[in-house]
């Protein structure tokens, strides 16, 4: 007989997502993804001044803190008929470089491994490294004082859990590195845009900021670091564990959802369209040989089961944002877009996949299957990408402005024209992000985002599909129904992030099996 069991809220997550599963014969059957949360901030838009936008929507998230702001500035671009010179473009991907760099480590660490190791066994600990033992001392302390947060409380360990002391402690000593890694990155972030989150320095037409020489003296002290960490640290723990332990679950595809990626490319390498680390493209039906050009044409939001007014399915150009909280057939605040009706997997799986990186294809090729393992792996291979490319932006830079020619902003394009739409489209950490904007009147008519976590989070559409994370729920293995420990494997290797998503909280539940987890 099926069961229903619902994890409300999923935890180690930003925002408020309940997710309810239905379990048969020990695997996942079907599956909701329910945003519980209304924000509203395309709504509070309407009417503003257009230059103000890039300014309100970098408030939607603090995690990947600049990734709207950048879209905003890119769409308010496109709008304003603005060419972003050289500097302009170099400082925005420092900065949002910065960022990522902060955010991808974070994510393995702080959000995840508790998933993949039996932290206890750190008390049983025997080697004689003088900074591994400190570790355990202060696990072994709180253990006795009854205040393991953020370590508990956690889901029981499984097959896949790994038991290793000298593993787990040493995993345990990098989650504790990597909070003061996750500062650095911020800091340097906070050289170039004045401070983090929510900075103020990028606009429409490039940045408000010309650095000095010994701002990029300093950026490149941070970056060194950080990169050695990411190197050295946290690749190999991701590809230690996900080639080691965890290669069963990355070789049957566990977590993989329908087949669709979609990417819209992200750091222009240069001035030319299209001229990206991380280039745009489409994979469809699992055909991994085969990646095609965007079309944003071809892109609608659904809201037959979100807690909209309803509608044929708009394009988010002439999308709507009006709240329908009382409808019945609703479970989710969070829209679904669709590609050409397809539910696509953004982030850095569709990344890679779109790229194909050698040491990318090369796991690929061992074995390595589309799901939650590879989604860990894709994310540290991407990162390692993006900070040797950094320090080639940052040489560029460094070039620039020591020839006292380094234009940052592209002046003639600051004053708002009386109408204009645009478009702006890049990626978040977490994967494909898009604004749309119209102008009327020098006002927000309107403002619509489309972000990473609501093409991963959706609902299902007017048709019936599931959403990404719905689809890769199914077949998901869960033996036990009290410790589903592989229904949240799967959900956090999306990194969702709500608060980015849903644009009230519903109290009511048909809650069967309820759990509150670390």
């Amino acid at each position: 007989m099926a069961q229903r069991i619902v994890i409300d809220p999923v935890t180690r997550i930003e925002g408020h997502l309940a997710i309810e599963v239905e379990i048969e014969n020990g695997v996942v059957k079907n599956a909701w993804s329910k945003g519980t949360m209304f924000r509203g901030i395309e709504v509070l838009l309407k009417g503003k001044d257009p230059r103000d936008a890039s300014h309100v929507v970098d408030r939607v998230c603090g995690v990947c803190t600049g990734s709207h702001q950048w879209a905003s500035a890119l769409a308010l671009d496109d709008a304003f008929g603005a060419d972003v010179p050289d500097g302009g473009r170099l400082m925005r991907n420092l900065i949002l470089g910065a960022i990522w760099l902060h955010d991808h480590p974070l994510h393995f660490y702080h959000l995840c491994a508790l998933d993949y190791i039996d932290v206890m066994a750190v008390a049983q600990y025997q080697g004689k490294d003088p900074g591994l033992n400190a570790v355990k001392e202060k696990i072994v302390k709180l253990v006795k004082r009854q205040d393991t947060s953020p370590f508990t409380p956690r889901y029981e360990p499984d097959e896949f859990s790994v038991r290793d002391p000298e593993v787990v402690t040493t995993a345990v000593a990098h989650y504790l590195k990597c909070l003061e890694i996750q500062a650095k990155a911020k800091r340097m972030a906070a050289v170039l845009a004045g401070k983090i989150p929510h900075n103020a320095a990028i606009v429409v037409g490039g940045v408000t900021m010309l650095p000095t020489m010994q701002h990029l003296d300093q950026f490149r002290s941070h970056l060194e670091e950080v990169m050695d960490f990411i190197e050295n640290v946290y690749v190999k723990d991701v590809m230690a564990f996900c080639t080691g332990p965890l290669m069963p679950l990355a070789k049957a595809g566990v977590g993989s959802s329908a087949g669709h990626y979609l990417s819209f490319g992200a750091f222009p390498n240069s001035g030319k369209k299209g001229d990206f680390l991380y280039p745009a493209g489409v994979i469809v039906d699992n055909n991994l040989d085969q990646v095609s050009p965007v079309d944003i044409g071809i892109i609608k939001e659904y809201v037959e089961y979100a807690w909209y007014e309803d509608n044929e399915g708009l394009h988010p150009a002439k999308g709507e944002t009006r709240v329908a909280p009382h409808k019945s057939v609703a479970y989710s605040f969070i829209k679904a877009p669709r590609y050409a009706d397809r539910a696509m997997e953004v982030g850095p799986l569709a990344r890679m996949l779109v790229a194909k990186p050698k040491e990318f294809v090369d796991l690929l090729n061992q074995g390595v299957k589309p799901g939650v393992v590879a989604r860990h792996l894709a994310r540290a291979i991407e990162t390692v990408m993006l900070g040797k490319q950094m320090f080639k932006w940052l040489d560029e830079l460094t070039q620039l402005v020591a020839s006292g020619k380094c234009k940052i902003h592209d002046s003639a394009a600051w004053e708002v024209p009386e109408e204009a739409e645009g478009a702006g489209l890049t990626e978040a950490p977490r994967g494909a992000l898009g604004h749309w904007i119209k102008i009327k009147n020098k006002k927000i008519d309107n403002y619509q985002l489309v972000v990473p976590s609501t093409w991963n989070l959706s609902p299902r559409d007017d048709r019936g599909v599931l959403g990404p994370v719905e689809q890769a729920l199914i077949g998901v293995p869960v033996p036990d129904v009290n410790n589903p420990i592989n229904v949240v494997r799967v959900i956090r290797s999306f990194d969702p992030c709500i608060s980015c998503a849903v644009h009230i909280i519903e109290p009511n539940s048909n809650n069967i099996l309820e759990f509150r987890v670390c």
